[in-house]
């Protein structure tokens, strides 16, 4: 499927793994019984919606409306909201969590890795929260009068991407979600997982030391280990201890017997020491302490995604139309990052998003549109000629 349109739009639509995608419509029947509204158009309607930031399905059909002579080229058979919402309400999710790992495959290959001083790759492990009201939301349990979701999250630190998400109830506790996850099954033996206090599970640790692969967490206040000796002597002014130790409690030492790296690390700036636990003896105390500086990133990941992607409104209650919302707005994420791989943009995320945004409709070469500034892109919105005809 080729998008025979001019417009920025159509061309962001052209990046998409046309053929994978016709596949996963086939694997979940999306498309049986369709009158109007195809996988196809659903999805381009959808990122639309990201990609303008409309945040209601009256705002879409609206957009939509006013540019009618683009829905044949953009393969868009119906913008109706009432079509819409039946669509989100009732059109299998798994379609679109599909269509974004064959993205990120795409990603991948592109990516620019950020370079650190060892060669491990190194990946982040936490969630988010989207609060949701549990009237409208029945099905999204959290506390007895609140409702609200999670987005777990592995994500790359080298290339800026997530890896791996499982989006459940708020109810459902980070170490559940994230066994689920399968980490020893789909990272790279060597690579090393950071994350925060919410993850200490011993059984789990075991696990993913089994599998050859390391892990770095804070360490709780009434944990408790045995110091067996110094792992390293010579340390740098910011390091105030490296030492060996082990699990100084039974049933935790019954289930992770082996031994661990206790790195404690002074913060000048806080002014307070940070404990790590590490499985990782090769690297130096100083590295240990900047692998856990890098789990910020994730959050940096959280907080643009919320800022500049429509996942904290949705335009459906059902649990289906706000899985379906919330991959296609990573897809979203996705075919950005896949373009600014591409292209090599200097651009940051943000600004290129708003570049787009602006400048959706225009029927401009995208890589042109590239290197205009907003300056251009107002100059090109007063030139361009007003239309609308409504239905």
């Amino acid at each position: 499927m080729y998008i025979y349109s001019n417009t920025v739009f159509g061309q962001l639509l052209n990046f998409l793994p046309k053929d994978n995608f016709k596949a996963f419509v086939g694997q979940h029947q999306s498309d049986r019984y369709v009158k109007k509204l195809s996988t196809w158009g659903q999805l381009a309607v959808m990122l639309f919606a990201q990609a303008s930031g409309k945040e209601s399905l009256r705002d879409i059909e609206l957009g939509l409306k006013s540019h009618q002579e683009t829905w044949y080229h953009l393969g868009i058979g119906s913008c109706a909201k009432s079509t819409l919402a039946y669509a989100n309400e009732n059109r299998d999710y798994r379609t679109y969590e599909s269509l974004f790992y064959a993205l990120l495959k795409r990603c991948q290959a592109v990516a620019i890795n950020r370079a650190f001083d060892f060669k491990n790759p190194l990946f982040s492990l936490d969630s988010t929260t989207i609060q949701l009201c549990l009237n409208l939301f029945d099905w999204a349990h959290f506390r007895t009068l609140k409702g609200a979701l999670k987005i777990h999250t592995l994500f790359n630190n080298r290339t800026a991407m997530p890896e791996l998400l499982n989006i459940t109830t708020g109810k459902v506790a980070d170490i559940t979600a994230a066994k689920s996850m399968a980490l020893a099954a789909n990272l790279e033996k060597g690579s090393i997982v950071v994350f925060d206090r919410g993850y200490i599970d011993f059984a789990w640790w075991k696990e993913l030391d089994e599998k050859g692969l390391f892990f770095v967490s804070r360490v709780k206040k009434n944990q408790k280990q045995f110091v067996l000796g110094q792992h390293q002597t010579v340390l740098k002014p910011n390091i105030i201890k490296d030492e060996i130790v082990m699990i100084d409690e039974y049933f935790g030492h019954k289930k992770y017997p082996n031994q661990l790296r206790r790195v404690t690390c002074w913060n000048e700036e806080k002014q307070t020491a940070y404990v790590y636990l590490t499985n990782n003896f090769e690297l130096k105390a100083s590295q240990i302490a900047l692998i856990y500086k890098q789990r910020w990133q994730i959050e940096l990941f959280f907080k643009w995604i919320k800022q500049n992607l429509k996942i904290k409104s949705f335009l459906g209650t059902s649990q289906n139309a706000v899985l379906t919302q919330i991959w296609i707005a990573m897809i979203y994420y996705l075919l950005l990052a896949y373009i600014k791989f591409q292209t090599k943009l200097k651009k940051s995320l943000l600004d290129f998003t708003r570049l787009i945004r602006d400048s959706l409709l225009f029927r401009r070469d995208l890589i042109d549109l590239l290197s205009l500034n907003y300056q251009n892109i107002s100059k090109l919105r007063e030139n361009m000629p007003k239309q609308l005809s409504f239905l």
